[in-house]
């Protein structure tokens, strides 16, 4: 990430140095999750669409620890390998609003929710800016070469009552929660970074 871009990094002393974390990110770009594990202080294992695991990134994904999920159905295999890296004291990547999107955390699923209340796993959150902000000149599907994008990680927190509950409305709750922390750390690092 650093011979390709400029990434600045602000934060990262808030990753808890051990036990395990939920990395809550934002997904403008498709170059976020890389830029994430190639900039946090601790290993970062995402769950990633299955369709990019093909040809020779599927051993390379595989290699670095990434977790392949089928978004079509429940994968419960996903799931399992997922709370696996939690119980191991691991970092677990979510981009919780599922798939690309404005990276404004508007539309979070229920997942991030759910690892955070199975596990009781302390949620970072944690804001990718300017790699969407325009294409590059060689290759129009990343941002310009050597340019300046933000990372910026929040404070650590939990959700839930402790009670570990995955109920629908304890779901629902964890997701608003969640939803709230991760709007108002996305304010907070873009009055920073000034983008």
């Amino acid at each position: 990430m650093h011979s390709l871009w400029r990434p600045r990094v602000l934060g990262a002393w808030r990753v808890p140095p051990g036990g395990p974390v939920i990395m809550a990110v934002n997904h403008a770009h498709n170059v976020d999750g890389p830029m994430l594990m190639g900039t946090a202080p601790r290993p970062v294992h995402f769950l990633i669409k299955k369709e990019a695991f093909v040809g020779p990134l599927d051993a390379f994904l595989r290699g670095i620890g990434q977790l392949k999920v089928d978004r079509t159905s429940a994968d419960r295999n996903a799931v399992t390998s997922a709370l696996g890296v939690l119980a191991r004291g691991g970092v677990l990547g979510i981009f919780p609003e599922g798939t690309r999107g404005e990276g404004d955390f508007a539309s979070l699923r229920s997942g991030l929710a759910y690892f955070a209340l199975r596990s009781g796993a302390q949620v970072v959150p944690v804001v990718v800016l300017g790699s969407a902000d325009r294409p590059g000149r060689l290759i129009r599907a990343l941002p310009p070469l050597r340019s300046r994008v933000d990372v910026v990680f929040g404070d650590p927190f939990t959700v839930g009552d402790g009670s570990g509950r995955r109920t629908r409305k304890a779901l629902d709750q964890a997701t608003v929660q969640l939803q709230e922390r991760l709007t108002a750390h996305l304010k907070d690092a873009r009055r920073l970074t000034g983008r």
